[in-house]
């Protein structure tokens, strides 16, 4: 790993990728600094420095996967991801488990020292919660004992006779975790309190909007798997702003990447702003959040990517609207 970030350092170069969620991008810089901050000094005056791994609450299609992705590219680390759903739905979990470390280490180009420095991210933990109030589901309720071991820090043996240690990766859980605001209606009682605006109302907001481990139990997780997620952060559902932002400004956008496409063969495309607020409006409507503007994206430049190799002497695409076809000049359009 390179040298240390500071935590403004990994935000700045979070927002280069990741549009809004700036509370979230916060938690984790900070997080995120302090854990490797750990590793590097192991003990201070015979104090024990312990990890704290990192609970992600928010709507699909809101970032949660990308955050983890590009804090992984950030800091030159290896990352893996898991679905705590697939899991759930093998009789050999402890062997899957073994198979996330295996694909960690190949990640790090089998240098297992880099290996043990690297990130996990386990999607849907909320899944793994008892269903309409029932007992919990005997394998939700498996998976979390069996990733305990892995989180907390143990020598993990693989197939091929090596062991990884997890003490120093970071584990990353995420979940929707639909329902849980109910209990947080429920249980925080901050409201009472007095204040007289400004940073004290910024305060109390915080405090309200905490996540707290009894949440998390009431929820369905058991105690020990909320124990070992003591740092909790939200991410807030993509408003249409954000979705038009996430299609053109981020350094890998969708647009800029099919830009460059079209560029290789010398052709300008340009898209008008109201083609990327109709996006915006189907990704709503479809509830993906972010996750479906690929999808629409692609199918609007279909006849434009079937057309341009077979017509080399088309200059400019020009699309004015998702619901019309694009248009193609030979030569760019005089302006008006």
């Amino acid at each position: 790993m390179p040298a240390l970030l500071k935590p403004s350092e990994i935000v700045r170069r979070l927002n280069e990728h990741v549009i809004g969620q700036e509370e979230a991008k916060r938690t984790l810089a900070v997080a995120i600094y302090a854990h490797f901050r750990r590793m590097e000094t192991t003990a201070v005056d015979t104090v024990e420095l312990t990890k704290s791994n990192i609970l992600l609450i928010g709507p699909t299609g809101t970032g949660k996967t990308l955050l983890c992705e590009t804090l992984a590219r950030i800091l030159d680390v290896p990352f893996v991801t898991a679905d705590a759903t697939s899991l759930a739905q093998t009789q050999f979990v402890g062997d899957e488990i073994e198979a996330i470390l295996h694909r960690l280490l190949d990640r790090a180009n089998d240098d297992l020292a880099r290996a043990q420095r690297g990130i996990v991210f386990v999607d849907e933990v909320d899944k793994l919660k008892a269903v309409g109030g029932q007992e919990r589901a005997t394998s939700g309720e498996s998976v979390q004992h069996a990733l305990l071991k892995i989180m907390e820090g143990a020598p993990v043996r693989l197939k091929d006779g090596r062991h990884i240690d997890t003490t120093h990766i970071l584990f990353i859980c995420g979940g929707a975790f639909v329902g849980l605001d109910k209990i947080l209606t429920k249980t925080h009682t901050f409201g009472f309190i007095s204040t007289g605006g400004g940073d004290d109302q910024r305060i109390l907001e915080r405090l309200n909007a905490r996540v707290k481990p009894t949440d998390l139990l009431e929820f369905g997780l058991i105690p020990e798997f909320a124990g070992r997620l003591p740092i909790v952060t939200r991410l807030h559902a993509l408003t249409e702003e954000m979705l038009v932002r996430i299609l053109t400004e981020p350094k890998n956008a969708i647009f800029r990447q099919f830009q460059a496409m079209l560029a290789a063969d010398g052709v300008d495309l340009r898209v008008a702003p109201t083609v990327f607020r109709q996006m915006a409006e189907l990704a709503i409507e479809y509830k993906a959040g972010a996750r479906s503007l690929r999808g629409i994206f692609e199918e609007m430049m279909t006849d434009v990517m079937y057309a341009v190799p077979d017509h080399p002497d088309i200059k400019q695409v020009q699309i004015d609207s998702l619901f019309e076809p694009p248009r193609l000049f030979k030569a760019a359009p005089p302006t008006a």
